[in-house]
Formats: C-alpha cells, sequence, structure tokens
C-alpha cells in the first residue's frame, strides 16, 4: 500500500509532468516568464517549461486586429464635424515582448495618438477641404502611427477614415446649396433651349417674309405683263380704243373678279362700299389721272 508520502509524491511528479507542457494556438504567441521575469515567446504548437519554475504568463495574438475610433472637432469655418476612423493593426512577431510589457491599455495609445493627428489637420481645413483630404488625412494619420506604434511592438496596417459627418443642421444646409446650385443649372439651360427657339422662330418669320415678298413682287411683274400684253392685243383688235379704255375695262374685269372670289368663300369678312359700276369707272379715271400725274412729273 501506498502510503501517504508516496501518494504525495506520486501526485506531485504527476503534475509537474503534465504541468509542464502547453499548447499556442495559429496566429498566436505565448508569453513564458521565470520568477516573473520575461524569459521568450513561444511559437504555435506544443510546447514545454519548467515545472514550477516556468509560468505561462500570456499570449498575445498575431492577428490583424481593427480598432474603431469617432473623432470630434472643429473645422475652419466652424462647423462641427465627427470622423469615423478604422485602424488596422498587429503585433510585430519579432517584438512581442515590447507589445506586451510597453503598454498597458494599447487601444488607448493608438486612440491618443489618431486624436493628435487629426486635430492638428482638421482645424486647419474649411468643411468642403475636409470632405475633399479624406485620404490624405488617412495617410497622415497611419504615418505617425507608423512611427509611434513602431517602438512598442505594432504595426500599422492600414488607417481609413470611413466617412465625414458634419451637424445635421449643417448637412440640411448642404443638401438645399446643392439642389440651389442645380437648379440655377437647370434654369440657364431652359433659357438657353427658349432663347434658341425664340431665335429660330424669328429667322424662320424673316425668311418667310421675304419668300413672302418675292412672291408678291413676282406676282406683280406676272400681273403687269399680262396686262401689257391684253392690252396691246386688245389694241390691235380695236384700233380705235385708247389706253384709257382698256384700263377700265381690264379695272371691271378684275372688279367682277374680286366679287366672285369674295362669293366663292364662306368665311368671307370683307365689306365693299360703292360698289356701283359708276363707282368703278370713277375708280378707274382716279387711278388714270394718278398715273398721268405722276408720268408728268417725270
Amino acid at each position: 500500500m501506498l502510503t501517504i508520502f508516496g501518494a504525495g509524491v506520486l501526485f506531485f511528479g504527476l503534475s509537474a509532468v503534465f504541468g509542464s507542457f502547453y499548447t499556442v494556438k495559429t496566429a498566436e504567441a505565448a508569453i513564458i516568464t521565470r520568477f516573473g521575469q520575461f524569459l521568450r515567446s513561444a511559437p504555435p504548437g506544443l510546447g514545454w517549461k519548467v515545472p514550477y519554475i516556468d509560468r505561462l504568463d500570456g499570449r498575445v495574438s498575431l492577428r490583424v486586429n481593427q480598432i474603431a475610433l469617432t473623432m470630434e472637432t472643429k473645422t475652419r469655418d466652424n462647423v462641427f464635424v465627427t470622423i469615423p476612423i478604422s485602424v488596422q493593426t498587429r503585433v510585430r512577431p519579432e517584438k512581442i515582448f515590447e507589445a506586451y510589457y510597453s503598454l498597458s491599455d494599447p487601444v488607448a495609445q493608438i486612440q491618443s495618438y489618431v486624436e493628435q493627428v487629426v486635430l492638428g489637420h482638421v482645424p486647419g481645413m474649411t468643411l468642403d477641404e475636409v470632405f475633399a483630404s479624406q485620404s490624405s488625412i488617412a495617410a497622415a494619420v497611419k504615418q505617425e502611427l507608423d512611427v509611434d506604434m513602431a517602438a512598442f511592438g505594432y504595426e500599422i496596417v492600414n488607417v481609413l477614415v470611413t466617412d465625414i459627418v458634419p451637424d445635421t443642421k449643417v448637412k440640411a444646409a448642404m443638401n438645399d446649396i446643392n439642389a440651389a446650385q442645380r437648379e440655377q443649372v437647370a434654369a440657364n439651360a431652359r433659357g438657353e433651349a427658349e432663347k434658341i427657339l425664340v431665335v429660330k422662330k424669328a429667322e424662320a418669320e424673316a425668311e418667310s417674309k421675304a419668300l413672302q415678298g418675292q412672291g408678291i413682287a413676282n406676282q406683280r411683274r406676272a400681273i403687269i405683263e399680262g396686262l401689257s400684253t391684253s392690252i396691246e392685243g386688245f389694241q390691235k383688235a380695236l384700233g380705235e380704243a385708247t389706253a384709257q379704255d382698256v384700263m377700265q375695262l381690264v379695272l371691271i374685269t378684275q372688279y367682277f373678279d374680286t366679287l366672285k372670289s369674295i362669293g366663292e368663300s364662306d368665311k368671307t369678312n370683307t365689306l365693299f362700299l360703292s360698289h356701283t359700276p359708276g363707282a368703278v369707272q370713277s375708280i378707274s379715271e382716279e387711278i388714270m389721272q394718278s398715273m398721268i400725274a405722276a408720268n408728268a412729273k417725270g
């Protein structure tokens, strides 16, 4: 039978054997200390340490870790903005000691550096410049963090400025300004279109009037030529007829042609006064006298 002493020795031996082995997961590193002093970092897999002397003090993740931060600051034109920033970090495998022992709160330390960089850039920009400089702000934050966090064993993989969020009233005002500018552009476009239509219409009317004038001139020329031919033929047929007689006959003929044309239309609003044959003779005499007077002056 085992004595109490033997049982204690056996228990102590088994616990020492099983307590000397440990496992480390992939993408992790174990911190091994001896009497509280850092001894080494252990890679992934099965490891062994001296029982009761060495101790597994902690574990460090080697994966990329994303830290979501929110910065609030004021721009040069006195607009308060909220800037969400994502910082992607990971521990450098060759600097596990610094990453584990240098910083008590890495997230708070990184946030302090980010605030320092953002407050050094954004207050010197207008709101429009901040929107246009998201990538430059992210690059400045990454550059600053790369230098400062390298001493603590951290690598800055990437920094992303995901959005620029101004105050709600400012955002609404910006939308109103944008809408007004677009409406102004649309109004200018409509005005130019209407101007083109008016110009084109005026050009078309001018061209129509010109063609109409040419048509009237051609019509009058044809009438004059026809009357001249008619008068010559009439004089040949009636040798005793004078030019005045022929003109009166032509005027009477045109007078009756006009009455016929008016009578054939059911929408005529023209009213003729003094349309007796005597009135026609009077009109023809007045025309002839005017022509004779014009020839005399010429």
